[in-house]
């Protein structure tokens, strides 16, 4: 198995420079660099360069079909165990490693991500954190559940949040408890000699095949979840103090649904803000980067005192 510091050890040449050593290097975007390792591997592949071309209009003509399909098919006709059973055995089969490490942190990430806004959120909300730890767990309708777990949980928070009259806010000191970094190693991902379809690829098959074995509600919405990445990165800035770190965003607007046509990639994209967005708490929480609420809550402080300092000299003149 390659380390994630094999970009380091590529020859650098000034007339012909790799491009994924310029990525692995680059600060800019917060990841950890195992992660990124992973990620720049999977995306230099073979399969990525060779194969995705052809993948992907053909995957985004069979979304287009099988919607005609639906208009003929029964409203509520779908075979969620079977999609998620299909998914399990492919994953194991043919995928990359690296594509299915990311793919089974996403899962975790997405949960700790959750946790995070609901334990520093002014009003208490339950959360059903996802946390997977072998392919065959996929079995358990596990995308359909993380789908249905976000929607789910900015319907409970923001109800809980109107009926107290209250929104989220900077925290001084949040609670990072739940940001950790998920148990499963990227050696422990099957390793067979037909394990090499990348994330992007494996992504734009597996779309029209959700979209199949789905109705048209779950795909819909499984689609328009990639959205809400932006919803709760506003949560996590209102929390942190920190509203530049949004320009990590690439999903748009949550309230302009976007055709499912792109949902592959824009599946990428999702997968790869979370884990920036997870970075970034990571980071916080061991003092590597400073909490701007802290400091909000600081400079807050000493206004405070100042102003009841000279309320107290004005009042003993």
């Amino acid at each position: 198995m390659k380390k994630h510091n094999d970009f380091l050890e590529q020859p650098w040449d000034e007339r012909d420079p790799s491009p994924w050593l310029a990525l692995y290097l680059d600060q800019s975007t917060p990841l950890p660099d195992a992660v990124k390792a992973a990620w720049l591997r999977d995306c230099s592949s073979g399969s990525r360069q060779y194969l995705l071309p052809f993948l992907r209009p053909l995957a985004r003509l069979s979304i287009i079909l099988i919607q005609v399909l639906k208009v003929l098919l029964p409203k509520r006709w779908a075979h969620s165990i079977l999609l998620h059973k299909v998914l399990a055995f492919s994953m194991k089969t043919f995928v990359s490693p690296e594509a299915n490490w990311l793919i089974m942190r996403h899962f975790h990430l997405g949960s700790h991500i959750l946790a995070f806004v609901a334990a520093n959120a002014p009003t208490k909300v339950a959360t059903y954190p996802i946390a997977p730890t072998t392919l065959d767990d996929i079995k358990d309708e596990l995308f359909l559940k993380h789908d249905l777990n976000l929607f789910n949980f900015v319907i409970r928070l923001n109800k809980a949040l109107r009926n107290a009259g209250q929104d989220i806010g900077p925290v001084p000191e949040p609670d990072f408890s739940m940001i950790t970094e998920p148990a499963m190693a990227l050696s422990d991902m099957p390793r067979g000699w037909l394990n090499r379809l990348d994330l992007q690829s494996a992504i734009e098959v597996y779309t029209p095949v959700y979209q199949l074995l789905l109705t048209d509600n779950d795909f819909w919405r499984a689609s328009n979840s990639l959205q809400l990445d932006e919803t709760l990165a506003i949560y996590c800035a209102k929390i942190l103090g920190s509203p530049e770190h949004l320009v990590m965003l690439n999903n748009k607007h949550p309230l302009v649904p976007l055709s499912t046509l792109r949902a592959g990639h824009r599946l990428v994209l999702h997968g790869l803000s979370t884990e920036m967005l997870h970075c970034l708490l990571a980071r916080m929480a061991s003092g590597e980067l400073t909490l701007p609420s802290r400091a909000m809550a600081s400079l807050q402080a000493d206004l405070a005192r100042a102003v009841a300092g000279k309320d107290g000299g004005a009042s003993a003149a």
